[in-house]
């Protein structure tokens, strides 16, 4: 034994069987010691998750370890019993989970559920201390206005302010080791800054060790002591931060940290003749809330007075933090959505103002790609058949739109996977049958919102090209909604940037990005993790 405070040695971890391989994790071996911050990083799949799960009792059913050994103060943790788990959850090791959404009681206080934690462990004598803490932990995280969000539901409470609750619940009872499991890949990239300067900070003043889990190597950069990067259930390097990131010996290392988008200023794209396909003119929406009894009604300007045009042939990317307005954007845009006033025109055909049976006519001709796959796919229905439904809804007879389903799934590097279903696929795989279904209505627009935003880096490479090749291919302008500028000048001519509704700044996605004009602007490409210690793209201004 070592001086680690957490050790996995040899661990194997099985799957069901049925399950696509044998193994989650096979042979693993790697250390967390006191005071530190490792960095557990690879794609889905590669048994990083599953590794932490193993380490805190949480293993799916059917899933069990069945060699190795995995040390924890003096305790074997595989030959623990539930209870026993149990009393070490929490106590001992905390982990922040990356939905808190789903990992929170939707019908508890933020302050009860804090507080249930004392309670679970016997800590404190009685529910004021216990309500006290929990205020004093909110305080610690930077809620703001901790004494309003102790009485909060977490619906009332935003993406980041849900991660900074699960944070307090996890440091809760001070314990020697926090598990972070892809914290901030749901947020957007001033959130997540906060979030690792939290985390960083607090992992410093607690002098904790720190099990972050990522395929973000931007996040590594951040707050990384060390790295061990995963593929396929094994460890495939392990060294300081930066030894993997100055020089990455295996090769999986150097595709992964290839694939991360580039710092570079963006190239000056060709202006397109203007021939506009989509105007947006004065646009607004206004979400109300009647309120209730101990709830004042509330107004959400979402979208106020937003202009721009957009060209045949063009990709413009729509940028800024949750709730800018960006989604709703998109959504008025396809007509998920009813702006409360303004125009929005497509090739001639005011689409704002049809309703019915006109705008069904009209509809096919913006499609929409949307950020979780999973969620706007029937796990019911064959990907083929839900690809083929579109079209059959709007008069193709069935045997055809099967066949075109079945061409589209090969244009999007899935050929024949028809009569699978949904939970079948990958997350990049399951985006790709999304923007399958937006083509098979043959579109003139596609609006992409946050289509990249959940994928691991070498998969939002990959969809990216995938994007820019159809566009080409079908003769499409593009509506790229992302939090990400950087993500945002790989792939688009001009870049819009929103905050509260409306937009602060408009150009050439090259100006934007070498040369922003807005504070707000150079805040998000500021807030991009790893920018500032990117050894592998570094910026360069074009004089």
């Amino acid at each position: 034994m070592s001086d680690a405070l957490l050790s996995i040695n040899g661990l194997t971890v099985a799957l069901p069987d049925g399950a696509d391989r044998e193994y989650a994790v096979e042979d693993l071996s790697y250390e967390v010691h006191p005071g530190e911050i490792l960095c557990v990083v690879g794609e889905s799949g590669s048994g990083k998750s599953m590794a932490a799960n193993t380490v805190m009792g949480l293993l799916p059913r059917g899933v069990r370890p069945v060699a190795g050994e995995v040390w924890f103060c003096e305790h074997n943790l595989l030959e623990l019993d539930e209870r026993q788990h149990r009393a070490l959850r929490g106590k001992d090791i905390g982990m922040i989970f990356q939905e808190p959404m789903t990992a929170l009681n939707p019908l508890m206080r933020v302050g009860d559920q804090i507080a249930e934690v004392f309670e679970a462990h016997r800590a404190l004598n009685n529910r004021a201390e216990r309500q006290a803490r929990a205020l004093e932990l909110l305080t610690e995280v930077g809620i703001p206005q901790p004494e309003r969000a102790i009485r909060a539901y977490p619906f009332e409470l935003s993406g980041g302010q849900r991660q900074r609750v699960m944070i307090a619940m996890a440091l809760a009872l001070e314990p020697q080791l926090l598990i972070a499991d892809e914290p901030t890949t749901a947020l957007d990239v001033t959130t997540q800054a906060q979030i690792l300067e939290l985390i960083r900070d607090l992992q410093h003043r607690r002098q904790m060790a720190v099990m972050f889990i990522t395929h973000d190597f931007g996040v590594v950069a951040e707050i990384a002591t060390r790295v061990c990067v995963m593929r396929h259930g094994k460890v495939v390097e392990l060294g300081s931060r930066d030894e993997v990131l100055d020089n990455p010996r295996h090769p999986y290392t150097r595709d992964l940290l290839e694939a991360i988008p580039s710092d570079a200023a963006p190239p000056q794209r060709k202006a397109l003749p203007p021939s506009p396909l989509l105007e947006v003119s004065h646009l607004n929406r206004v979400f109300r809330s009647r309120g209730g009894l101990f709830k004042p009604a509330r107004e959400v300007r979402a979208l106020q007075d937003v202009s721009f045009t957009l060209s045949r042939g063009e990709t413009i990317g729509i940028v800024g933090e949750s709730g800018s307005g960006k989604s709703t954007l998109g959504r008025c845009i396809v007509r998920l959505e009813r702006p409360d006033s303004g125009e929005i025109i497509l090739d001639g055909v005011p689409l704002s103002a049809l309703s019915g049976d006109v705008l069904r006519l009209e509809r096919h001709r913006v499609q929409m790609v949307f950020q979780d796959p999973y969620a706007s796919l029937n796990p019911r229905t064959r990907v083929g058949m839900a690809i083929a439904q579109g079209p059959i809804a709007n008069g193709t007879p069935r045997a055809q739109a099967l066949a075109m389903a079945d061409e589209l799934l090969a244009t999007v590097g899935l050929e024949g996977t028809a009569d699978r279903f949904p939970h079948e696929f990958s997350g990049g795989q399951r985006q790709r049958i999304g923007i399958a279904r937006a083509l098979a209505l043959k579109p003139e627009l596609i609006v992409a919102d946050e289509a990249v935003s959940a994928l691991d880096v070498s998969i939002q490479a990959q969809m990216l090209e995938l994007l820019e090749d159809l566009k080409q291919r079908f003769s499409l302008s593009l509506l790229f909604i992302t939090h990400d500028l950087r993500v945002a000048a790989q792939i688009c001519d001009r870049i819009i940037v929103m905050q509260k509704g409306r937009i602060v700044e408009q150009g050439y996605a090259q100006d934007v990005f070498v040369d922003p004009q807005q504070d707000y602007t150079r805040q998000l490409l500021d807030a991009i993790p790893g920018r500032r210690h990117d050894h592998h793209h570094e910026a360069t201004a074009i004089t």
